[in-house]
């Protein structure tokens, strides 16, 4: 029997993964946390863009006050798109025959039907959270969580520089989210077109692997020689922390968190704090000035030079690292086949991850508990690595 002949044992749980939509199993378990939406500089006080999460089209704006709100996405009258619209006060009001919304998605006027009281009409509207330069939202029902699982010590430095990137890729959130717990993948992913900044602290040299599950998610730590030990902590259900290298030598390392939000079953939100230790007025400057050159890039505006030419970014970090992730993922397609998929023993965080997820889905299907993730109480701090020769 051929590969695409093969029945996966597991194919019915292995369908369940890529799913986000409200109503399914994984899109009930996504909406039980915080998801960041978009920069908190990416919309000004009195101004509204369009958002798409979790396969729903949303309104983000914020009032006068500079706070932020989220809301359907179309009015509920004619169902026009509500960030066509304007701000007036902490509401917004339709452009298309005035309708005014508040930050609930409560309607509070509808200037043409004469109304003397309140209208009986609501759109959604969600609880939103800022934190580290992005703007965090909760989907789920019933009161919101607290703002607690996705903190760390080093996205709160009173004295570091913080810089917030978006990127839309056309592939599913899961893949990205194994991607994160692959720690083999970087001996060859980020060896490929050219080896960078991140690939000459991370030898092209197979790991020992160990992963371990944590209050917050999975701890996976890999071995490649006594010098380099590469840690990162993955926190559930979507979002890694890790280091990576300064933009020279004598730079501070750089914390970063990745989010992998799904948009819909295709595409994702590879949403991405970097938080830089400050270490002096100069420096401080001239990494400012390669964030606002290099961290306006998204490698699926490249697509054909990365998949089809293989050229790649001349920048070392940012770029480089992002399309030899890019090409990774989107080589498995759009959405990921996995029941034709042959996994070894270098796929243990993989395993891992999927054996956590569908225990959390089997609890939501028995109506039972999920488990109470919480912030890791451990030192956040994560090993940096020496540069070791290329082929060491």
């Amino acid at each position: 029997m051929n590969q695409s002949e093969r029945i996966h044992p597991q194919a019915d749980k292995l369908e369940l993964l890529p799913q986000c939509a409200r109503g399914t199993e994984m899109g009930t378990l996504l909406r039980m946390f915080w998801q960041p939406v978009a920069r908190s500089a990416a919309v000004a006080a009195g101004h509204a863009r369009s958002v798409r999460i979790l396969g729903e089209d949303l309104t983000l704006y914020r009032g006068e006050s500079g706070r932020p709100y989220l809301v359907g996405g179309r009015c509920a009258h004619r169902l026009s798109a509500l960030h066509t619209g304007w701000i007036e006060g902490e509401r917004i009001r339709c452009m298309y025959h005035g309708w005014q919304f508040d930050g609930t998605g409560q309607c509070t006027q509808r200037p043409a039907e004469g109304d003397t009281r309140m209208p009986n009409i609501r759109i959604p509207g969600y609880p939103l959270h800022e934190y580290a330069g992005a703007i965090f939202a909760y989907l789920g029902e019933g009161p919101a969580p607290e703002f607690q699982l996705l903190c760390k010590d080093v996205f709160e430095r009173l004295d570091g520089l913080l810089f917030a990137r978006e990127e839309i890729w056309p592939c599913n959130w899961f893949q990205l989210v194994e991607n994160s717990l692959d720690a083999t993948h970087v001996s060859f992913v980020h060896h490929w077109g050219r080896v960078g900044k991140f690939g000459q602290h991370v030898a092209a040299t197979i790991p020992k692997l160990e992963y371990v599950e944590t209050d917050a998610g999975i701890r996976q730590i890999a071995t490649r020689s006594k010098n380099s030990v590469r840690v990162s902590d993955w926190t559930f259900p979507n979002k890694n922390h890790i280091v990576v290298p300064g933009l020279t030598e004598s730079d501070p390392w750089i914390d970063v968190g990745h989010w992998n939000v799904p948009l819909d079953d295709t595409h994702t939100l590879r949403f991405v704090i970097y938080s830089v230790p400050s270490v002096g007025a100069e420096a401080d400057e001239r990494i400012r000035s390669y964030f606002e050159a290099y961290g306006d890039y998204n490698p699926a505006d490249h697509h054909a030079e990365l998949l089809v030419e293989r050229k790649v970014p001349q920048d070392e970090l940012i770029q480089l690292t992002s399309a030899q992730d890019y090409v990774a993922a989107i080589g498995q397609g759009a959405s990921v086949d996995r029941s034709r998929e042959l996994l070894g023993k270098s796929d243990a965080g993989i395993a891992l991850l999927r054996r956590i997820f569908w225990r959390e889905l089997d609890a939501i299907r028995a109506g039972r508990p999920t488990k109470a993730w919480r912030r890791l109480e451990q030192s956040s701090e994560l090993p940096r690595q020496v540069a070791e020769p290329a082929g060491a």
